[in-house]
């Protein structure tokens, strides 16, 4: 593991696609990285590229985290190493079909990755930088937290939990120097989608955004203060007013009166 006196930023799906731009956008401000994945020739050479170019040392752990054993290790590390100031979740899957004509370990294999490995590294890495104050938690969600397709019944619950778990973490951390920010991706070009069911060429090639503009999108949106952050929608506006029915639909809720629309007639 990096022993040097930068700061540590894990990244979890490293080898390729977001997680792999976080961790070069991660390493050009300077951190130190432990990158994790499945596939450690990918990674291995990711991690010589971003050696070479901005001098800092990659550390490797080849874990899936699709599995017990796997998420086993990475908790047990962050668990131990209180030196890490940021843990991008990145790992992800997606398994686009409806319910009915899909096998229940599709399902089970999101759930498991999005939500519960995601989970248990939130909750191994926090302790530590509580202790400090300081540090940074990245969950990447998706705008299908917000909308269920047809073909995206579990994906969607999936990335909903990851956006609901976020917001209470910011409302947790509020007072404490440890950031959480969630990132909503729409259609990115990925791997993802070749073990989706809904290939990358399916979709229209100007809905795509590319994973270098997200990235960047995402750590300028956090620059500026963000913690949910809406890579392509530009109308902020929007996004304001979607909070606020959101807020106020919730405090309306707050009452022990039945709604007069449901009461008998």
């Amino acid at each position: 593991m990096p022993t040097s006196s930068r700061k540590i930023a894990v990244v979890t799906g490293a080898s390729s696609g977001i997680g792999a731009v976080y961790a070069d956008r991660l390493a050009k401000r300077g951190y130190d990285l432990v990158l994790i994945a499945r596939r450690s020739e990918r990674l291995q050479s990711l991690a010589a590229k971003i050696a070479r170019t901005h001098g800092v040392k990659v550390a490797l752990m080849i874990a899936d985290l699709e599995t017990e054993a796997g998420q086993a290790s990475i908790e047990q590390f962050l668990s131990n190493n209180s030196a890490v100031s940021v843990l991008v979740n990145n790992a992800g899957i997606a398994r686009l079909a409806p319910i009915s004509d899909s096998p229940l370990q599709d399902s089970l294999t999101q759930i498991v990755l999005n939500i519960t490995a995601l989970t248990r590294l939130t909750h191994a890495v926090l302790p530590g930088m509580k202790s400090r104050n300081e540090g940074l938690i990245i969950n990447v969600s998706s705008v299908l937290a917000v909308n269920s397709l047809p073909i995206s019944s579990v994906y969607s619950g999936s990335k909903a939990f990851v956006l609901a778990f976020s917001r209470g973490l910011q409302h947790e951390l509020a007072d404490t120097g440890v950031k959480v920010q969630v990132v909503l991706p729409a259609a990115t070009a990925t791997e993802i989608w070749d073990r989706s069911g809904v290939p990358l060429a399916a979709l229209a090639p100007e809905s795509v955004m590319s994973t270098d503009d997200l990235v960047d999108a995402a750590l300028s949106a956090f620059d500026k203060g963000e913690n949910i952050t809406w890579p392509s929608v530009a109308d902020a506006e929007l996004i304001e007013r979607f909070e606020s029915a959101r807020l106020a639909l919730f405090a309306t809720s707050q009452t022990g009166k039945v709604a007069p629309r449901l009461l008998p007639a």
